[in-house]
Formats: C-alpha cells, sequence, structure tokens
C-alpha cells in the first residue's frame, strides 16, 4: 500500500539542498564527482539523488527495477552527504517539474537547486514545462565533456541568458531570486551512463 506521506531523506528549513535526478542506470563517478563539485562550489549541506521510476524521454523497457538502481546509487555514493532516494515512485510522477513542485509544497523552507549535467542543459528546452522548472528553483549546469559549447549555445541557455550569475558568485545561487543559474567549470567525468550499458552489453 503506498504510503500518503512518501518518505523523504533528511531536511530542515534554510537547508541548502542539490537535486541531481535521473535513471542512474547504472550509477557512475561522473554523478559522484558533479555531487561533490556541488556540494563545495554552491555550498551546499546535502545533495539528494532521485532516483526516478523511468525517464519519459527515454525507452524504459529494459530498466532495472528502482531498488536495484538505488541500491547501486547507494553503495557508488559513499558519502555523508549524498542521500539516495526513490520518493519520485511514491508520488506517481516521472516529470521534473511535478517533482519540484511536490518538493516545494512539502518543503517550503527548504532552498532547493537542481543540478544537471551540461548535456542535460543543451536538451532542456525538450522537458515538460522547462520555463516554469526554472522559475521554481535555481539551476546548477555542471560542465561535461563535449558538452561545453553545445551547452551554452541551447536554446534555454540563450533564453535564460540574462539570468546567468557568474561562476565565481556560485556560492550565492541557491538563495537567489528565480529564474537564476550558473555553469560550473572544474574536474569532468568521461564516464557517462550510456557508455557503461553498451560496455555491458558488449562483454556479454
Amino acid at each position: 500500500m503506498r504510503s500518503p506521506v512518501p518518505a523523504l531523506p533528511p531536511h530542515a528549513p534554510r537547508l541548502r539542498i542539490g537535486l541531481l535526478g535521473g535513471s542512474f542506470n547504472p550509477p557512475h563517478a561522473g554523478h559522484r564527482l558533479a555531487s561533490l563539485i556541488a556540494l563545495k562550489r554552491l555550498q551546499l549541506d546535502r545533495v539528494w539523488w532521485i532516483v526516478t521510476p523511468g525517464n519519459p524521454l527515454k525507452d524504459n523497457t529494459a530498466l532495472p527495477s528502482l531498488n536495484e538502481r538505488m541500491a547501486a546509487a547507494q553503495a557508488l555514493a559513499d558519502h555523508p552527504r549524498i542521500d539516495v532516494t526513490g520518493f519520485e515512485a511514491d508520488i506517481d510522477t516521472h516529470f521534473t517539474y511535478d517533482t519540484i513542485a511536490y518538493l516545494k509544497r512539502r518543503c517550503p523552507q527548504v532552498d532547493f537547486v537542481w543540478l544537471m549535467g551540461a548535456d542535460n542543459l543543451a536538451g532542456f528546452h525538450r522537458w515538460q514545462h522547462w520555463r516554469a522548472i526554472a522559475d521554481l528553483v535555481p539551476l546548477a549546469v555542471i560542465d561535461r565533456p563535449g558538452s561545453t559549447l553545445k551547452a551554452a549555445h541551447s536554446r534555454a541557455a540563450i533564453v535564460l541568458s540574462q539570468h546567468r550569475i557568474a561562476e565565481s558568485h556560485a556560492s550565492l545561487l541557491a538563495g537567489a531570486s528565480r529564474p537564476a543559474w550558473v555553469f560550473l567549470h572544474g574536474p569532468r567525468s568521461h564516464l557517462s551512463s550510456t557508455m557503461l550499458r553498451a560496455a555491458a552489453k558488449n562483454e556479454k
């Protein structure tokens, strides 16, 4: 039976919490690196890995179970300030806007920041209610190999260009008026879930 009030990771008023959503199929060191960069540069208190039931923009027919992916994510995260959660399944949503809107209602005094790789910014304009997402929470874009220029010249980056804050002021993002976003540069991982799935398929 579905819980009427889904359990969430630890949170409290005025905490700064980064949200990293995805299928985590599989989780990899790039997820962890991006989270550690965000924790430090944005001065976050915690990062939540939101393991989604399934990405609506992807084929989910071969997707491992939510419990399997959460267990793998938990083992890889291995950090006291990174929490792994699958609460999206409890609120029955697959869309980021609905997830964030739920969290804003449930935890109105928490300062959430949505974290995404530069490759996601390049396609952000295809997300449902993407402009409304930017109005709900600040966005932190973490650089990814091969995506720097594509992300910087993407439709979303152009539309939101006047709301971009300087990377030197990244620590102010969590409390900034929305919309607001920052592009974080630093160590980059070449790993991707797509690449790891392909490698595993070739081995078989």
